[in-house]
């Protein structure tokens, strides 16, 4: 029977770029939790774990301290901890995991502000390096209809100053949430809060409703209109043409995705614009799913 040391509060989220990192949850839950699209902690109420039962998560792995090479903390949004504790655990992993390349979390840009320059300094200096950041939109009506608690501005102002700090930043960005009555503004808006914080790693998901439409509804401020897939292509096509990245590395594979993009923004701009256009002429190439439709 197969034995793993540590336990986890079920359910247990991580980014899919993280399949191989050791998950130590510091964290149960989301410390925000009022985003309208999103199930993952709706289960949970937030809380910080003890330190002595984080401690004890990463002891186990000690007779594996030289193949440990990355370290993803869950759940939500540890970086609402204080610096003192993130360093304590920091520390903790890097004493225990001498060859440790990297650590991350999720984070949102509102406690990434909340932290002064040094303590964002002190932290990537422990190890912290990446952090996941779920842009969603880049357009504040958009924003404000999914209950994000975040507006371009804090956006910006969030991911830049981690990347003061030489700390870098995955983004997402959600296609299709602000419906067919905000589809351009949002394409338009997201493209340049992304031209603003240049991220090292940027990907687009579908919004994808777990709990049906009226669920959603129910927690969305505005009227909101589910896209069909021509829309979608049409909305990332618009979201593409304005984009100004450098290089960032792009992802779209997601399994809510219907269809794939994966390359290097800006070299592969012409390239994705194409794959797009092919999509929009020839939908029945794309990753088509099924449940889309009927609001899963």
């Amino acid at each position: 029977m197969y034995y793993f040391p540590i336990e986890y509060d079920e359910p247990l989220f991580r980014p899919p770029s993280e399949a191989h990192s050791l998950i130590i949850q510091v964290t149960l839950g989301c410390s925000y939790n009022k985003c309208s699209f999103c199930e993952m902690y709706t289960s949970k109420k937030f809380k910080p774990r003890k330190e002595e039962d984080i401690f004890k998560d990463i002891k186990p792995f000690l007779p594996y301290k030289d193949q440990i090479r990355k370290v993803f903390l869950a759940d939500g949004d540890p970086m609402v901890l204080s610096t003192e504790r993130l360093l304590r655990i920091l520390n903790k992993l890097r004493d225990t995991f001498p060859k440790l390349t990297r650590v991350s979390t999720y984070a949102t840009p509102t406690n990434i502000i909340r932290k002064s320059d040094d303590e964002l300094n002190e932290l990537q200096k422990a190890g912290l390096t990446l952090l996941y950041v779920g842009i969603e939109s880049g357009d504040d009506e958009v924003l404000k209809n999914i209950q994000k608690g975040e507006t371009f501005s804090s956006i910006v102002e969030g991911i830049n100053k981690a990347s003061k700090a030489n700390i870098d930043s995955s983004v997402m960005i959600i296609n299709g949430t602000g419906g067919k009555l905000l589809s351009e503004q949002h394409a338009i808006n997201s493209a340049k809060v992304l031209n603003e914080v240049q991220p090292k790693y940027a990907s687009t998901l579908v919004l994808t409703l777990h709990k049906g439409l009226e669920h959603f509804n129910n927690r969305y401020l505005g009227e909101f209109q589910q896209m069909n897939l021509p829309e979608l292509f049409t909305e990332m096509q618009i979201f593409m043409n304005n984009l100004e990245l450098k290089e960032t590395i792009f992802r779209s594979d997601h399994a809510s995705n219907f269809l794939v993009l994966k390359g290097v923004l800006g070299k592969d701009k012409d390239l994705f614009l194409k794959q797009i256009d092919q999509a929009l002429n020839h939908p029945e190439i794309a990753n088509l799913r099924n449940d889309y439709h009927r609001g899963f």
